[in-house]
């Protein structure tokens, strides 16, 4: 049953929805447990709609991954997304500038939403580590699976495909294509009890402080295994350096050593000082 829409909630809303590297083995090639610190966002899935279900705009932006970037054959199967391509895309910080460009200056009503908070935190993460983040990220985030399931009262299956059958609708587009995902995501707003928004709007800024530190940990470690990455010029020496301790962390190996702010400062220091042979 669709829902009726409350009077002052009729500004567009952003959906966005996001592809990124995967191995069907959950692991990188280097053998690492694939996670938001080193995969890759490849594309941004976005479309602004209203809350009653209106489609007012949508664009995917594909993004050129640089730390592995040639897709898995897993990748290219499951969203459709071939190595040409991402080959042909621009890299992370050119594809920020140019969704900055196309949604222009958000206005200071505009929320931004996803299917769960993967995506969130993703975009978090990615954008901590390139050091340019887009300018919806600074806007409310809202958990859309969330406000679904306590519109409907659903617990289990709440993936997007299972939402979509519960209200008997079938997919339109290719799964796992964001635009697509982000389109037919579109589609299920009108069952949404949009009444629930400014409490779950609530709920996620108090998430959002309690997940800080957390959210900071992760970016410390992405943006510092791609400095090592760098300075030892393959992912493997990266790696073996990153998890031997150090005398000049009390001892300590740089994993261990950059999950606080200080130890960070103190793992930079030590790759800055080997990049220009000082060390």
């Amino acid at each position: 049953m669709k829902l009726p829409m409350p009077e002052q909630n009729d500004a567009p809303i952003l959906i966005v929805d996001l592809e990124a590297t995967c191995w069907e083995s959950s692991r990188l090639p280097n053998g690492e447990r694939q996670s938001i610190g080193n995969m890759e966002i490849i594309e941004f899935g976005c479309a602004l709609a209203t809350r009653t279900g209106e489609l007012l705009d949508s664009r995917s932006f594909l993004v050129r991954p640089v730390r592995n970037p040639d897709l898995s054959a897993f990748c290219r199967s499951l969203t459709g997304i071939s190595q040409a391509m991402v080959n042909a895309a621009p890299p992370y910080p050119e594809v920020v500038r140019a969704l900055d460009e196309w949604l222009g200056q958000p206005a200071e009503s505009l929320i931004w939403c996803s299917w769960g908070n993967y995506d969130r935190h993703h975009i978090q993460a990615e954008s901590e580590a390139h050091g340019i983040a887009p300018r919806f990220l600074s806007c409310p985030h809202l958990n859309l699976k969330r406000i679904w399931r306590r519109s409907t009262g659903q617990k289990k299956k709440t993936g997007l495909a299972s939402a979509l059958a519960f209200h008997n609708l079938a997919f339109e587009g290719r799964p796992h294509r964001g635009v697509d995902d982000a389109r037919n995501i579109v589609r299920l707003l009108p069952f949404m009890d949009w009444e629930l928004e400014a409490e779950l709007l609530r709920g996620s800024l108090r998430m959002s402080e309690k997940e800080h530190d957390n959210r900071a940990e992760v970016s410390r470690a992405a943006r510092l295994t791609a400095q090592a990455e760098t300075v030892f010029g393959n992912v493997e020496a990266a790696r073996r350096w990153l998890s031997k301790p150090k005398k000049r962390l009390s001892g300590l190996s740089p994993n261990e050593a950059m999950k606080d702010e200080r130890g960070a400062e103190l793992v930079d220091q030590l790759l800055k000082q080997i990049d220009s042979g000082h060390f």
